[in-house]
Order: C-alpha cells, then sequence, then structure tokens
C-alpha cells in the first residue's frame, strides 16, 4: 500500500468527518419544509457554518479523487469511512462528552476492522475490466436501490427517514467515487479533452449534488448519530461493489483471506454504528424540540 495513497484518504476522511459535523450543525436549523427539496441548498448556502463545512466537504473530496487515482477503489473505500472518527472527534469537543466504553470499542472496531480487510484482501488493480453490460448492471442495480430508499424515505419522513436517506446518498457516493477513478485514468490517459467527452465527469457532478440534497434533508430532520453511520457505512460497501465489480479491482479470494475481509467488514460497520450511536453525537433540530419539550 503506497504510503502517499494512505495519506491522502485519511486527510480526505478528516476534511469529510469535519466537514458533515458543520453541515449537520446548520442543516439541523434549516426549515423542515423544505425536506428533500432543492430550496434547502438555497437556504443553507446563506449560513456560513454550512458553507465551511462544505468547504471541508470539497476538500475531502478532492483528497479523495487524487488517493483514487493512484489506489485502487477498494483500498481507498475502507480508508474513507474513518471520516466517523474525525467526526467524533470534533462532535466530543462540541459537547464536551466522554468517549466511555461505546466510543473507545467503536474506535477499536473501526479501525481494527478497516486494517483486518486492508491486510487480509491486499487489494490491486488489474487490466481485466469489465464489459459494458456488468458495468451498466452493477450502476443501475446501486442507483436502483438508492431510488427506492429514496422514495420509501420520503413517506417515514421522521422516523426511518434520515437513516435511508443517509443509506441512498452513501451507496451514490459509494458509486460516484467509482466514477471519479474512471475519470482520473481518463484525464491521466487523454488528457481533458478526452475527459469532457465522456459521461462519467458528469455523472459524478450529477450524483454528488443529489447525494448533497439526501444528506443535508437527513442532517436536517434527526441528530447525527441517526444519519452519518448509514452514510459512512454504505458508502465503502458501494465502493468496494463497484471495484471489484467492473473497475478490475482484484482481492485475495482463499478461505482464509475471505473470512477475515468479512470480519474486517461486519467490524467497521458494527464500529460505525457504535460510534454514530453514542451521546456526544449532536442532536438534529427535531431531537432537540423533543428535549425541550420533555424538560
Amino acid at each position: 500500500m503506497s504510503v502517499l495513497v494512505l495519506a491522502l484518504a485519511v486527510s480526505a476522511a478528516c476534511c469529510l468527518g469535519f466537514g458533515f459535523v458543520l453541515q449537520q450543525n446548520a442543516a439541523a436549523r434549516a426549515p423542515l419544509g423544505d425536506f428533500l427539496s432543492w430550496r434547502l441548498l438555497l437556504d443553507l448556502v446563506r449560513v456560513p457554518r454550512w458553507l465551511a463545512g462544505i468547504g471541508l466537504m470539497v476538500c475531502g473530496m478532492v483528497l479523495g479523487a487524487l488517493a483514487l487515482g493512484w489506489g485502487e477503489v477498494s483500498l481507498v473505500e475502507p480508508l474513507l469511512a474513518t471520516n466517523l472518527l474525525f467526526a467524533m472527534t470534533l462532535s466530543r469537543w462540541q459537547t464536551g462528552q466522554p468517549l466511555g466504553r461505546q466510543g473507545w470499542g467503536g474506535l477499536a472496531l473501526l479501525a481494527g476492522g478497516v486494517t483486518a480487510f486492508i491486510v487480509a484482501g491486499q487489494p490491486r488493480g488489474s487490466v481485466a475490466v469489465a464489459g459494458p453490460m456488468r458495468h451498466w448492471l452493477i450502476i443501475g442495480v446501486v442507483a436502483g436501490v438508492a431510488l427506492l430508499l429514496t422514495v420509501y424515505a420520503k413517506r417515514s419522513r421522521l422516523s426511518a427517514g434520515p437513516a435511508l436517506l443517509a443509506l441512498a446518498a452513501g451507496l451514490l457516493y459509494g458509486l460516484q467515487d467509482a466514477l471519479t477513478r474512471i475519470s482520473g485514468q481518463r484525464l491521466s490517459q487523454g488528457g481533458l479533452f478526452d475527459l469532457v467527452t465522456t459521461w462519467q465527469p458528469y455523472g459524478v457532478v450529477v450524483l454528488g449534488v443529489t447525494g448533497l440534497v439526501l444528506v443535508q434533508s437527513a442532517f436536517e430532520t434527526a441528530p447525527l448519530r441517526m444519519s452519518l453511520p448509514a452514510l459512512t457505512a454504505a458508502q465503502p460497501l458501494a465502493g468496494i461493489v463497484c471495484g471489484v465489480g467492473f473497475l478490475g479491482d482484484r482481492l485475495r479470494t482463499d478461505t482464509g483471506a475471505l473470512a477475515w475481509e468479512a470480519a474486517g467488514l461486519a467490524a467497521i460497520v458494527a464500529g460505525i454504528v457504535a460510534l454514530g450511536l453514542h451521546p456526544a453525537m449532536p442532536a438534529g433540530a427535531v431531537e432537540k424540540q423533543r428535549e425541550k419539550i420533555a424538560a
């Protein structure tokens, strides 16, 4: 594993984690009538804290794109999942809530899961890229599942809606990372003209904006611990599926390696959930309102 890829991916995770917390701080105060509407972005763009969060997220996406340019998606995605560690750090500073057993346990699971998956799987690139049919099939399945989750989230609104929206956004972001890698390869091999005459960079933009609306709607209606774990868990899983499915990424497939890879992914998800449910994660507008009523 390249030290440069490691540094870029972890730096990207840091920017993303801090950016998500700042975005949720602002989105929690947005009007609930803007749920799943483009108006939400128009309202938030006037909030300095939200703009700072978006700036950090953009920096994270740029660093992540550079990491994807030099490393495999199945390698970079688990490292990007550590953004929750940095989100927890900022949230803990804001709330003053100690980590406790749950926090430290979640940190250990997430860090250990990422390490186990990368060491066992040894992700590497390959020239055996999948054909167009498999390419579009995987893209269609990932995008289709995200669409179904969004439709159901709109119906459930303030109950399961935020988690479902975050899951949908995570799937789209994982797909976006795969297209980002393709775009970077086209730019390095064929130059700018070759890049702008293909559909992938435009797909990156569409997926990014759509995911942003979904994420902000989730942040608006629920505490961060109900949305960020789902987002953080779905993105690497979708990215790994795309990387192995049609980008030619290869993982070790012997019995022992597969067992450790599965255990690593399970530990990543468990750690994300444990950290996301930690009291240090800031509350959303709805939960704050309920807390005031209860008081």
